[in-house]
C-alpha cells in the first residue's frame, strides 16, 4: 500500500469532521488536496467561478446543517477572493474551515510570484490562523483548526504550500477523537437567582429574541405565557421565534414593524435572548436590561446591562421558567398586541391598491406572491440591500423554511453563492434565491455553477435597475442619488443562453404562473421580474440617529411597504386579549 501524502491525510481528517464537499477553484497549488479528493468517494470538490462563492456557499451550507463546511483558494489572488465569504461566515458563527494554499515553502518570504500571507490576511475574520509548513505538524494543527471552527462558532484558516501537500505524511502522526458538535452552557444558580429575582419584582418584562433562540421556540413561548410577556425579536431571530407565536409584536431594528419598538422601550425590564442586536438607537436607556448570550464576548457590547448572563437560552430559561412566579396582569401585553396589530392595518393597503395594474410591478407584491407560492420548507437566501426589507416584512416563518442572509456583515451578492451550498444539502428542497439585479450581477457568473451541477435553484431577481438601498441612504443623507443606476440586460435570456429556463415578468398579472412555472421546473430557474425602482420604503419620521452606513433605520414605527401575512397573525393573536 503506497504511503500517505499529506493532502490524502488532509483530506480524511475532513471527511472524518463530516465534512462532505470543499468549494473552489482549481489551482496548482492546490493540486494534491484536490487530487487527493478526486481519489476520496467520502468527499466532493464542488467547482465553482468566483472563490466567493466557494466561501458564501460553505457559510450557507454550515448555517443550514449546523456542521463543519470548507472551502478552498489557491496561493495568492485565489485565496485572497475568499475573504469576503469568510467575513460574513465568521459573523454568522457558521463552522467553515478554509483552506488557503500557499507558494512553494522556499519561496515564502522572498517576493515570489503571487506571494501573500495568508496568516497575517484571514486574522480578523478567523478565531484560529495558522500554516502548515511542515508535514510533522499535521494532522495535530488541523485537527486544533476543526476544534476551532467547530467549538467557538466560526471560521478556521489553514494555509499550507503545495510543495508541503505533496510530501509524505508522518509515520506515526498523532490522531485524536475529533469534536464535532457544540455542548449546551448551562448559566450557574447565582446568575438564575437573580434574574429571577429581576423578573418577579418587574410589572412590565419584554423579551427581544436574536437567532441564538434557535431550537428554543418552546421555551421562549412558556416564558413569554408565564409572566406575560410581549415577544419582539431582530431580523436574524425571525424565523426562529416568530411563527405560533401568540405573543408577537414584530421587529426592532433597521427594518422593524409593527410595535417591538415600543414594547423594548416602554418595559422595566427588557430581557435580550440570544441577540448581538446591533442597532443601539432603538435599544432603551432608561429601563433595565439583561442579556442571555452563549458568547460571553458579546454581553454588553451594545447596551448597558444590569445582569450578565453566560448560557445558551434554551437551557437557561429550562432552568429559570420554573423558578419564576406566575404573572396574572396582562394589560402590558394586550397594550402592545393592540399596537402591532394597529400598526400592521395602518400600512397593509400599501402593497394591495391596485397592483393587478401597478407597472413596474411593486416590489412588495413580489414578494407577497412569492411567499404564497413557495414551499413551507423552502430555504430563502436574501441578497442585501432592499430585499432585506421584503424579506423581513414578506416572508412568514413557520419552524420549518430557513431564511439566510448577509444579515450581520451586510455584503452585496451573498443570495447566489449561498443558495449553492444550501441546495447541495439537500437536492430536493426548495432553494429560492432573493436577488437584486446589482448583487445577483456582482457574482452572476455562478449562475453558471447552477447549470454545471445542475442544482435546481431558483432565483427571483428583483430588478429595479438601481441600488435601491444605496439610493434611500443618500436620499436620506439630502443628497442627490448618483451612480446607482444599473443598465441591465434581459437576465431570463441570458439564464436560457446558459442553459437554465428563464423567464421575465414585466406585468403583475404575469407573476403567480411565472413562478409557479419556475418552480416546477427541474432544473436551476431565473425569473426576472421588472420591479418599480421607487419603491424604497421611506419611513413616515425620521431621524439623524438613525442613519447608518448600512440604511436608513425602521424608524419608530412601521415603514410604508406593508407587511403581507403578519397581518393575518397580528388580528388572530388579538384573540388573546380578553375582552372587558
Amino acid at each position: 500500500m503506497a504511503k500517505q501524502n499529506v493532502a490524502e491525510q488532509f483530506v480524511d481528517i475532513l471527511a472524518r469532521a463530516g465534512v462532505k464537499r470543499l468549494y473552489g477553484v482549481v489551482g496548482d497549488s492546490l493540486n494534491p488536496v484536490v487530487d487527493a479528493i478526486r481519489r476520496n468517494s467520502a468527499i466532493d470538490w464542488i467547482h465553482v467561478r468566483h472563490e466567493e462563492t466557494a466561501a458564501f456557499a460553505a457559510g450557507a451550507e454550515a448555517q443550514i446543517t449546523g456542521s463543519l463546511a470548507a472551502c478552498a483558494g489557491s496561493c495568492g489572488p485565489g485565496n485572497l477572493h475568499l475573504i469576503n465569504g469568510l467575513y460574513d461566515a465568521h459573523r454568522s458563527m457558521a463552522p467553515v474551515l478554509a483552506l488557503a494554499s500557499h507558494i512553494p515553502s522556499s519561496e515564502i518570504g522572498l517576493g515570489y510570484f503571487q506571494e501573500t500571507h495568508p496568516e497575517l490576511l484571514f486574522q480578523e475574520c478567523s478565531h484560529y490562523n495558522e500554516m502548515i509548513s511542515n508535514p510533522e505538524q499535521m494532522p495535530r494543527l488541523l485537527q486544533t483548526a476543526i476544534q476551532h471552527a467547530i467549538g467557538r462558532g466560526g471560521v478556521s484558516v489553514v494555509s499550507m504550500p503545495g510543495d508541503v501537500a505533496s510530501k509524505p505524511a508522518p509515520e506515526k502522526s498523532i490522531e485524536h477523537a475529533l469534536v464535532t458538535t457544540r455542548p449546551t452552557v448551562r448559566p450557574g444558580d447565582d446568575e438564575i437567582d437573580k434574574l429571577c429575582r429581576m423578573v418577579d419584582e418587574a410589572k412590565r418584562v419584554t423579551l427581544f429574541c436574536g437567532s441564538g433562540t434557535a431550537g428554543a421556540h418552546a421555551e421562549v413561548m412558556e416564558f413569554a405565557e408565564k409572566i406575560k410577556s410581549p415577544v419582539g425579536h431582530a431580523l436574524r431571530g425571525k424565523e426562529w421565534i416568530q411563527y405560533d407565536n401568540p405573543y408577537d409584536v414584530g421587529m426592532s431594528g433597521l427594518l422593524g414593524y409593527g410595535a417591538a419598538y415600543e414594547a423594548t422601550n416602554e418595559c422595566d425590564l427588557l430581557v435580550l435572548l440570544g441577540t448581538d442586536f446591533p442597532y443601539n438607537a432603538f435599544l432603551p436607556d432608561d429601563v433595565k436590561i439583561v442579556q442571555v448570550d452563549v458568547r460571553p464576548e458579546h454581553l454588553g457590547r451594545r447596551s448597558k446591562l444590569d445582569l450578565a448572563v453566560w448560557g445558551d437560552v434554551r437551557e437557561t430559561l429550562r432552568c429559570l421558567t420554573p423558578r419564576v412566579k406566575p404573572k396574572s396582569d396582562r394589560k402590558f401585553l394586550d397594550r402592545m398586541l393592540k399596537k402591532h396589530a394597529n400598526a400592521l392595518e395602518g400600512v397593509v393597503k400599501a402593497y394591495t391598491r391596485k397592483v393587478e395594474k401597478h407597472v413596474p410591478i411593486h416590489p412588495e407584491y413580489v414578494a407577497s406572491v412569492l411567499d404564497e407560492v413557495a414551499d413551507d420548507d423552502a430555504v430563502f437566501t436574501v441578497d442585501t440591500g432592499m430585499n432585506n426589507v421584503w424579506a423581513a416584512r414578506y416572508l412568514t416563518p413557520n419552524g420549518k423554511r430557513r431564511v439566510i442572509g448577509s444579515f450581520s456583515h451586510g455584503s452585496m451578492a451573498n443570495a447566489l453563492p449561498q443558495a449553492i451550498g444550501a441546495q447541495f444539502t439537500d437536492l430536493n428542497r426548495q432553494v429560492v434565491a432573493m436577488s437584486g439585479d446589482g448583487g445577483f450581477s456582482m457574482l452572476m457568473g455562478d449562475f453558471l455553477t447552477l447549470v454545471q451541477h445542475d442544482l435546481p435553484v431558483k432565483v427571483v431577481l428583483f430588478n429595479n435597475s438601481s441600488l435601491g438601498m444605496v439610493e434611500l441612504e443618500m436620499l436620506v443623507a439630502g443628497l442627490p442619488s448618483y451612480g446607482t443606476t444599473n443598465k441591465n440586460p434581459d437576465f431570463a435570456a441570458i439564464a436560457r443562453a446558459a442553459g437554465a429556463y428563464g423567464v421575465r415578468v414585466e406585468k403583475p398579472k404575469q407573476l403567480q404562473s411565472a413562478l409557479k412555472d419556475a418552480f416546477k421546473y427541474k432544473g436551476p430557474a431565473l425569473v426576472d421580474v421588472v420591479t418599480d425602482p421607487n419603491a424604497l420604503s421611506i419611513p413616515p419620521k425620521i431621524s439623524a440617529d438613525m442613519v447608518t452606513g448600512f440604511a436608513l433605520s425602521a424608524s419608530k414605527i412601521v415603514l410604508d411597504g406593508g407587511v403581507g401575512r403578519m397581518l393575518q397573525m397580528a388580528r388572530s393573536n388579538l384573540r388573546n386579549v380578553p375582552r372587558p
